[in-house]
């Protein structure tokens, strides 16, 4: 039996980068899966791609920072398929490397408004469905700069701690409903990510690459997407409130 067998899974920014291999992992072991992002022609490219290869998977649109659009997600996953049992909280944005003195307020609120009041929003949309459920899995997508202070910009960093926060408030609190929450913090994964950063703050990204000279290799999309597997199936059912480093040790120098 495969480890997702007849799991419904949401993942939010999956069109493309590790949320889309999250999801295509997912779908290979068994779980029909919603391709959830504000991108719809990724979107649809990467349902296209999932479908052809004979896996189960829809497609939503959806603005993680807009109460509407999250509930309108939730509302036709449930509807498609019938009910939903894993939430990956993926999509985020980056703050091009602001230090503290250069923060500019229009990148504070977005970085929040999608990193944070996003997640918050997701979880809020599903735990309901959950309770009812008897049960369900979160498995939100943090970074090193949530469990360490020096390697990313000012919001970028707060935003990930409050990731981590959350995470361990809903485990704790939901834990006794039969409802986890973890957490992944990747350290330099290959993507697409800092890529699409502007106007970098050369002041903040200087600080923040010091120590790259001690990190190990980088990682791979499908390396964080082996571990949210883990953290959504069975497997890890006694992991609860954790958020797991995946960064080849770096942050143990």
């Amino acid at each position: 039996m495969k480890l997702l067998e007849n799991k419904v899974a949401i993942i939010t920014g999956s069109g493309a980068g590790i949320g889309k291999e999250i999801a295509t992992a997912y779908a290979q072991e068994g779980a029909k899966v919603v391709i959830a992002d504000f991108n719809e022609e990724v979107m649809n490219a990467t349902v296209k791609e999932l479908t052809g290869a004979g896996l189960t998977a829809m497609g939503v649109k959806v603005n993680v920072s807009n109460e509407e659009d999250v509930q309108h997600m939730v509302k036709e996953s449930i509807a498609k398929f019938g009910r939903v049992d894993i939430l990956v909280n993926n999509a985020g944005v980056g703050d091009n490397m602001q230090a503290a003195a250069n923060v500019q307020d229009d990148v504070w609120n977005r970085v929040m408004d999608i990193n944070v009041t996003g997640v918050m929003r997701c979880m809020r949309s599903i735990l309901p469905h959950f309770e009812e459920n008897g049960g369900g899995t979160i498995v939100n997508m943090a970074s090193l700069a949530g469990v360490m202070g020096g390697r990313g910009g000012l919001t970028y960093t707060a935003a990930k701690h409050a990731v981590v926060g959350m995470t361990k408030n809903v485990a704790s609190h939901y834990g006794p409903l039969n409802i986890r929450a973890n957490a992944i913090a990747p350290g330099h994964v290959v993507t697409g990510f800092n890529a699409k950063m502007t106007n970098i703050d050369p002041f903040g990204m200087k600080q923040a690459t010091r120590g790259t000279s001690m990190m190990t290799k980088a990682g791979t999309p499908a390396d964080v997407a082996h571990i949210a597997l883990f953290l959504a199936s069975d497997q890890s059912h006694l992991i609860n409130g954790v958020t797991i480093t995946a960064d080849g040790g770096w942050s143990a120098y």
